[in-house]
């Protein structure tokens, strides 16, 4: 079962007059995968998630979500769906409670996990009591993961969904995308913060300008990009030229360098390196963010799911 997909999307293009959200975007997202979505601002991402979820009819393309049509099939999907968009508007005036009891009644469905969910996020009876229009970003940000999986989804769409949580509630919505994907649940989770998305998620699809970049496994994607060579300089000069490590976009901070050097290139970029006068020099495995940068600065094969 966890070989079917639980989101499909083919050709998927969504333009708004002549400006394009989303061009020929085609992805496939296992059912009980945690999958990340990446991309800066502007890159088709908000698009991509309106669309999967019906609240926007794609321009071009076929887009299937647990085996339906989002749109065309919306009362059977949304029972089934739970979303956490990123800009999260609520009623001021209605309180926590109620909030939660309007967006269950929309959903058409139980809602069976609100009260762990509520326990578990730090929402008490007595903030759930008070109108919504005086809570924190973070206690809002809490509602609204609630409200996402309070009736126990199949698919969970989450645009930036840790925004505003300390980092105590962080850890409890990492328990939670476990559990979701331990029982069967599909999550597809859109984020700026990297860590974020490396920590929870096995695979990333990355998407530029509307285009998809690449698919793969968070470990393959850091395994076959750059390596972070920090070089230390200890005699107060600041920053210097590095010759032809210049054309790996050189870092500085004080007498301290970062580099972004492809694997394949790492020993050689040693030996040039290691002729300049260094305090200390270190080589790590690029995290994803590293990745990321690396894969922006360099562009890279569209490919497919």
């Amino acid at each position: 079962m966890r070989d079917a997909h639980a989101i499909e999307l083919s050709g998927l293009t969504k333009r708004y007059g002549t400006v394009v959200g989303v061009e020929e975007l085609s992805l496939g997202v296992r059912v009980g995968e945690v999958f990340g979505f990446l991309g800066p601002n502007g890159a088709g991402k908000t698009t991509t998630l309106r669309c999967l979820t019906g609240l926007l009819r794609p321009t071009a393309g076929r887009v299937r979500v647990l085996g339906m049509d989002p749109i065309a099939d919306h009362g059977r999907v949304a029972p089934e769906l739970g979303y956490l968009p990123g800009e999260l508007r609520l009623y001021p005036e209605l309180t926590g409670k109620q909030t939660l009891d309007l967006l269950s009644a929309l959903q058409g469905v139980p809602a069976p996990r609100r009260a762990e969910l509520c326990e578990r996020l730090g929402l008490s009876t007595e903030i759930l009591g008070r109108a919504v229009g005086g809570y924190s970003r973070g206690m809002k940000q809490k509602l609204g993961l609630v409200q996402a999986l309070q009736h126990d989804p199949r698919l969970v769409v989450l645009d930036e969904p840790t925004e505003g949580l300390d980092p105590l509630v962080q850890e409890t919505f990492f328990e939670l995308m476990g559990e979701a994907s331990a029982g069967g649940r599909t999550v597809l989770l859109s984020s700026h913060v990297l860590p974020e998305v490396q920590r929870a998620c096995g695979r990333v699809a990355i998407v530029r300008d509307g285009r998809l970049v690449t698919v793969e496994s968070v470990a393959a994607l850091r395994e076959a990009r750059a390596r972070k060579i920090r070089l230390v300089f200890a005699d107060g000069r600041g920053a210097r030229p590095l010759g032809s490590a210049e054309r790996w976009a050189p870092s500085w901070q004080g007498d301290q360098v970062e580099l972004l050097v492809p694997p394949s290139e790492v020993v050689g970029a040693l030996r040039g390196l290691l002729g300049l006068v260094v305090a200390d020099v270190t080589v790590e495995e690029a995290g994803l963010d590293e990745a990321f940068l690396d894969l922006y600065r360099n562009g890279g094969p569209e490919e497919g799911p």
